[in-house]
């Protein structure tokens, strides 16, 4: 089942559980007076991993958290190999399925490249992408990418079987998950296995072709950070944050301190207090 934190409209706050076509359900409890917030999530991951988010930005937003196709627990995917145009096309669907014109989205990794592209076609208020994927700068440095998450999809499904016991180990947590954060123990062990399940049921990434990138966008469409983690061992800030700087001059650059490249993980505060600040400052725009 995918983590979709789904509004429920009403006159006051309210607690359901709502079914979708396209990304299943979750229950949490929401007001419709108060701006929508879409959370979307990296490539093989899934809503879940806003969890720690969520309470920490409900008080301000609807949140929603879908699971984006091709990924455990969300949809399937219409055709392959997939693209991220297909997956911008589906959370479009979503949006209009809930009537989400304009929303503010923040997104990580897969989910941020997600995010720019719907702003790009004018649908969000305000955008935080974190550590965006998309701005690699030619073919090899996206496939030695694509590599790279796949072998960590490999050593995962190797490692299954004895998970269940290792990762009641601080350490092993932590060591196990450095690739994408700085303090993977702070995890549960059952959380990290979720991470592991995640990861390996991942049909998007199965047969990916590795072709698509994030284009130019300006002047941009509405205001967008980039929120780059410093420790990001996967899309660096010093090349993939160059190129995406490049590519989107007008947007707003922040260095995330002391997280890796999912720092949901590392310091969820941290994550919700960038999304506030910058859906704050959308709203009091004239």
């Amino acid at each position: 089942m995918s983590f979709d934190a789904t509004p429920h409209r009403a006159d006051g706050p309210a607690s359901v559980t709502l079914r979708t076509r396209l990304f299943g359900c979750h229950t949490f409890p929401v007001s419709s007076e108060k701006p929508a917030l879409v959370l979307l999530h990296g490539v093989t991951g899934s809503g879940r991993i806003w969890r720690d988010v969520v309470p920490l930005v409900s008080e301000r937003h609807d949140v929603h958290a879908p699971t984006l196709p091709g990924h455990h627990g969300g949809p399937a995917i219409q055709r392959r190999p997939a693209t991220v145009s297909e997956l911008v096309d589906a959370v479009a669907g979503y949006l209009d399925e809930h009537d989400l014109q304009r929303p503010h989205l923040a997104g990580n990794s897969l989910g941020g490249w997600v995010s720019i592209e719907l702003a790009r076609r004018g649908r969000a208020t305000s955008v935080c992408a974190f550590s965006p994927a998309g701005f690699w700068w030619d073919r090899k440095s996206h496939q030695r990418l694509v590599r790279q998450i796949n072998r960590s999809r490999l050593l995962g499904r190797v490692a299954r079987p004895l998970a269940p016991v290792t990762l009641r180990s601080a350490l092993v947590r932590r060591l196990g998950l450095r690739a994408v954060a700085c303090h993977g123990d702070r995890l549960t062990a059952a959380r990290v296995l979720q991470f592991v399940d995640d990861a390996g049921d991942c049909p998007f990434m199965d047969d990916y072709a590795a072709d698509e990138q994030a284009a130019p966008l300006d002047p941009l469409p509405c205001p967008i950070t980039l929120a780059w983690s410093q420790f990001d061992h996967l899309v660096p800030a010093a090349t993939f944050g160059r190129t995406a700087r490049e590519r989107l001059p007008g947007a707003s650059w922040v260095l995330l301190p002391g997280v890796g490249h999912i720092p949901m993980i590392d310091d969820p505060g941290l994550v919700a207090r960038t999304i506030l600040a910058v859906t704050g400052a959308a709203q009091s725009r004239p």
